[in-house]
């Protein structure tokens, strides 16, 4: 951010060295960020700000997954509760929500929340809309209707405890009548814009200190070590949902929260009720449409899934529920001048064009940078090949509008055509590779362009060591990205087996050394040449992780390596399936989430002869641990193969295939004889015939559910 001195550059242009230094970065400013927020009641950034920030971290760690810190913000909840408060810790965690900034985003959470119910497009999806509160999130316990304790949402698992100050807003009851023995009221506390205007007034008449805003306001007051300074603030409360209860409100998201009312809470009376992503995306107009004249702070629209079973099956991620959504009103908008375009080439040959723009402040963030995604992107088209932005393609040199909608690199918006300069010409993708000068091609079905140079091009080459020594695949201490590019350039390091012979070749004894080498020494050198060492027995999965091949990431590898479980049978399983054909490339295809795509990918990286001749050499540098299924004593499915075919009535093929690899179960996508348990329902075809000829064990449904209880 500019008023930190840090220029932001787009997470697809970023290096391996880069993009961990960024995120240490953003750990820290977020880190700073929720401290001023959740516990000093001071934000140091605007929300949109806070946003972007958290939108670019998760950014950077989709395109570097191994480069994911412990603290990572995508992890974090609010913040660590405040030193001077009691603590109670939830019994049910306070979760965050997941951002929308679009009615594309609004529309995807639809679909995305239909594709996990195996809901088809006809089928009615009730949600309920509300207006997001900006104030604090408060957590109310009730045992027998009496209030007990009321605590801050803190870290999600552990909040503040203050429940003498929540006792003094006349929107929590005491007492409740006909609730739950255990009922958990969860809401947001906050301050109408004119009693902020009154206590600033009176605040500033005695002297004392004059809040920024009403949700600084409303958290402060709430927070105060004496109750009796709270109670002369004017605090309110709605509330929008429930933690731990010993018996269901209702059946949906609206009836529960009729039910709170009937209590004697206040719900948002904005809260309606919506059929899909057309109505919800109206009602967020119209909410948008009065936000000056609601006389309260908001910064979106929340939406959640109103029928309380759906949301049961939906879960919860990590931090936030499947089920709900925080639709956040758009951020700011700027010119700026697209000066060029420029490409970059990584660890797979993607080739990934970024804007450089002439620097702009939008939302008090100074960018000059933008991804620009693919050719049809700067066309002016999508994946499928319809007009974005009317058609209007990108050149050098045109104004662009650009926005940031939770990202600190922006989107282009659009292109002012009465400005674009006379001689712009339309941008051409390049045919070959800026790098290393091979053919660039883009295969059929696919929006991304790729140099063929493989292991020629020196930008693959580097990206692809970086990748072998980053945390999730080899992970060694002290070869970083910049070692890397430094022994690379030199020609120490030009493929990963060259990792394991540089003390041989650079240690103790040669006439060049490591310890000589500028920005090293002794100790270092030999930390490094230990460090080395230690990863010389490695899991099998880390390996084939670590190979960088195109579209094998974490969870390909280990599902790589769970089903062949060792380096030996995986190696002689890729070489049997050299032509794409017979048992071990359909064997290969068969399983589960590995599709021909995957398939195809991983064989041919193994038979490309320059590859092959690198992996024996890493091989023999090696010990390449076996990988075993994971534990599931008692499982009655555990180590067996099962394929679902035809449509599950009371589970989507999602939640059953989750569920039979959770209980050591291998779910296949064809049927052999090595099958163990075909689930077959209504319009089961070949599969169920494929089945029944060679005498497989055949359930229903309803009989596999019994058996996994």
């Amino acid at each position: 951010m500019a008023r930190n001195g840090i220029e932001t550059k787009a997470a697809a242009a970023l290096s391996e060295a880069e993009a961990r230094a960024e995120l240490a970065r953003l750990a820290g400013l977020l880190g700073k960020a929720n401290d001023a927020y959740y516990q000093a009641d001071a934000p140091v950034m605007p929300d949109a700000d806070y946003d972007a920030l958290k939108r670019r971290n998760a950014e950077i760690e989709d395109r570097f997954p191994d480069l994911k810190r412990d603290d990572s913000p995508t992890e974090q909840i609010g913040a660590a509760p405040a030193q001077g408060f009691g603590k109670i810790r939830h019994a049910i965690p306070m979760l965050s929500l997941g951002n929308a900034f679009s009615a594309e985003d609004v529309t995807e959470f639809d679909q995305r929340i239909r594709r996990y119910l195996n809901l088809s497009s006809e089928e009615s999806l009730a949600f309920t809309a509300e207006p997001k509160i900006d104030g604090l999130s408060l957590s109310l316990r009730y045992e027998r209707g009496t209030l007990i304790h009321a605590a801050t949402r803190g870290d999600g698992a552990v909040g503040e405890n203050v429940t003498a100050n929540a006792r003094t807003l006349g929107d929590i009851p005491e007492r409740i009548d006909g609730a739950p023995d255990v009922l958990e009221v969860r809401g947001e506390v906050y301050m109408s814009h004119a009693d902020f205007a009154a206590l600033n007034a009176r605040q500033q008449e005695a002297g004392q200190k004059v809040f920024a805003n009403p949700r600084n306001a409303a958290a402060g007051s709430l927070r105060q070590l004496d109750p009796a300074i709270t109670a002369g603030r004017p605090l309110r409360f709605f509330a929008y949902g429930w933690g731990e209860l010993s018996e269901p409100l209702g059946k949906t998201q609206l009836e529960s929260l009729r039910r709170l009312e009937s209590f004697g809470f206040t719900v948002n009376p904005l809260t309606t009720l919506c059929d899909g992503p057309a109505e919800l995306i109206a009602q967020y107009r119209r909410i948008e449409a009065d936000r000056a004249t609601l006389g309260y702070d908001i910064d979106g629209v929340v939406y959640k899934v109103d029928d309380l079973g759906l949301q049961g099956r939906l879960g919860f991620r990590s931090t936030t529920p499947r089920w709900a959504i925080a639709h956040k009103f758009p951020a700011e908008k700027a010119t700026t001048r697209l000066e060029r375009i420029e490409i970059q080439v990584g660890r797979t040959g993607a080739l990934s064009p970024v804007a450089r723009l002439t620097p702009v402040t939008v939302g008090g963030v100074v960018v000059s940078n933008a991804t620009l995604h693919n050719a049809d992107y700067i066309a002016g088209r999508d994946s499928q090949g319809n007009p974005i932005r009317e058609g209007r393609d990108l050149r050098e040199g045109d104004w662009v509008t650009i926005y940031r909608a939770g990202d600190v690199i922006p989107k282009v918006e659009d292109v002012d055509l009465s400005r674009r300069p006379a001689d712009a010409e339309p941008y051409v993708f390049p045919e070959t590779c800026p790098v290393c000068g091979s053919d660039v091609i883009r295969e059929q079905g696919e929006a991304v362009h790729y140099c063929t140079g493989n292991l020629i091009c020196p930008a693959q080459a580097v990206e692809k060591l970086k990748h072998f020594v980053s945390r999730a695949a080899f992970d060694i201490e002290g070869l970083g990205a910049r070692a890397v590019e430094a022994f690379f350039t030199d020609g120490w390091i030009r493929e990963p087996a060259d990792i394991f012979t540089l003390r041989d070749r650079y240690g103790p004894g040669n006439l060049t050394q490591l310890r000589n080498r500028e920005g090293w020494g002794p100790r270092s050198a030999e930390n490094l040449f230990a460090a080395i060492d230690e990863r010389r027995r490695v899991p099998l999965n880390r390996l084939i992780f670590a190979l960088g091949i195109r579209h094998v990431g974490e969870t390909g590898a280990k599902m790589l390596a769970r089903h062949y479980g060792s380096w030996a049978a995986f190696a002689a399983a890729m070489e049997e399936a050299r032509d794409h054909a017979g048992p071990a490339w359909e064997t290969l295809n068969a399983i589960d989430g590995v599709g021909p795509v995957l398939a195809a990918s991983v064989v041919d990286f193994f038979h490309d002869p320059q590859n092959r001749a690198a992996v024996d050499r890493l091989a023999e540098q090696l010990t390449i641990e076996d990988v075993a299924a994971p534990s599931t004593a008692g499982s009655p499915v555990a180590g067996k193969t099962v394929v679902f075919t035809g449509t599950l009535e009371t589970m989507t093929r999602a939640e059953a295939k989750a569920r039979a690899e959770a209980m050591g179960a291998k779910v296949s996508g064809s049927v052999s004889a090595k099958t163990d348990i075909v689930v077959a329902g209504p319009g089961a075809g070949s599969k169920l015939a494929k089945a029944e000829e060679l005498g497989l064990a055949v359930m229903t449904e309803e009989e596999w559910r019994a058996l996994i209880g």
